[in-house]
């Protein structure tokens, strides 16, 4: 139905005759549309005039679900592919136990490989890893020095870079760390003595000598028995210390990465009064080696049951390495993670850990390990 409305008064008609007639009355309408315009501005105004109501949000009965942080992670993978996938600048500290790429094995290492290899001795039932390769230490040395450029870009200014050798084959190791670009600062002497003497009689090769007589081998033996191959015995294990250059000073460095500075609270030695030295001893001492850091190998309750790896560190010794060298809450670097020591120490002194291990007996006994710590 068309309805006809008046402006005016506001009256409203059915028939626009009717409208019509209203429209030429005489007396004009009464304006009821300016009294109700009026009427609403009056009633705006009141509203205007009213305090403000303030809305609050209690903010303690939302619940807000953060994804909790990953601080110990472990990469069954080759060390090169994952640290290519990290930022720059962004690693605070590496810590590592490279393998030496010994008996003419390459960077696939691993136990499995030289427990079932009888083809690499040198001499008949010469232990594995002291065969002495002309091109093993070349092959270190590339390999390292590969690694160790990557890293540089990868880990922060002032950051440490710790790498654990052997004394025939520190200096491959030092020499590639240097040449990537950091600075050798200092090499720390592990020293223990609960290892094997290497040195051989030379006893058996001479009963087996075909060209001479048996009295002959008799008074060789005689002569030689104190006499062994040059192999000295190993009571010590040097540890590579090196730092990515800085830009500024030290403290401006440690303000802006937290890296470069020492941790000396670290305090060793008898009575735990003595600063951090380079040389650590595992054995009973006496005054002489007071001012020096004790720690022993691993025990067989420490390393676990069913680990195999040939090179486990003790927890003691990583701990005190990343407590000197890190922050808390720093993130600690091993490319060779092997069965975990460093991922537990880290766990223990409250710092986030990547490790990467390619074996996968390795990795399978290191996440065994990390599970009951």
């Amino acid at each position: 139905m068309v309805k006809y409305s008046c402006t005016r008064c506001l009256k409203e008609f059915t028939q626009k005759s009717h409208y019509n007639q209203h429209q030429k009355r005489k007396t004009p309408c009464q304006d009821n549309k300016s009294k109700m315009e009026n009427q609403i501005e009056a009633l705006v105004q009141e509203q205007l005039k009213q305090p403000k109501k303030i809305v609050k949000i209690r903010r303690k009965n939302i619940k807000i679900k953060k994804k909790p942080m990953e601080r110990i992670i472990v990469v069954n993978n080759d060390c090169m592919e994952e640290l290519a996938k990290l930022d720059d600048n962004s690693i605070d500290c590496v810590i590592t136990d490279p393998p030496y790429f010994i008996d003419k094995l390459d960077n696939k290492w691993s136990a499995g490989d030289i427990k079932d290899d009888k083809k690499n001795s040198h001499i008949k039932h010469l232990p594995k890893g002291m065969k002495f390769d002309k091109k093993q230490v070349k092959s270190l040395y590339d390999y390292y020095l590969a690694l160790s450029r990557v890293l540089f870009a990868k880990m922060k200014p002032g950051a440490y870079f710790l790498s654990f050798s052997s004394p025939r084959l520190y200096h491959a190791i030092a020499m590639a760390v240097e040449l990537a670009g950091f600075e050798i600062r200092d090499m720390i002497n592990w020293t223990y003595t609960q290892s094997m003497p290497k040195g051989m009689s030379m006893t058996h090769v001479i009963k087996k000598m075909k060209d001479i007589s048996e009295d002959e081998k008799l008074k060789l033996i005689e002569e030689y028995k104190d006499f062994k191959s040059p192999q000295i015995r190993s009571c010590f294990e040097p540890i590579c210390v090196a730092m990515k250059p800085i830009t500024t000073t030290f403290i401006r460095n440690e303000l802006k990465f937290k890296t470069g500075l020492l941790d000396f609270s670290q305090k060793v030695g008898i009575g735990g009064d003595r600063v951090p030295a380079n040389i650590m001893i595992t054995e009973e001492y006496n005054e002489t080696y007071d001012k020096n850091f004790m720690v022993p190998k691993p025990s067989k309750k420490e390393k676990g049951k069913a680990n195999t790896h040939i090179t486990v560190k003790p927890i003691t010794l990583m701990e005190h390495l990343i407590n000197l060298f890190s922050k808390k809450n720093a993130l600690v670097v091993d490319p060779f993670l092997g069965s975990g020591t460093t991922a537990i120490a880290c766990k223990n002194t409250d710092r986030r850990c990547l490790g990467f291990e390619l074996n996968k007996e390795y990795y399978d006994i290191c996440m065994d390990r990390l599970s009951s710590v």
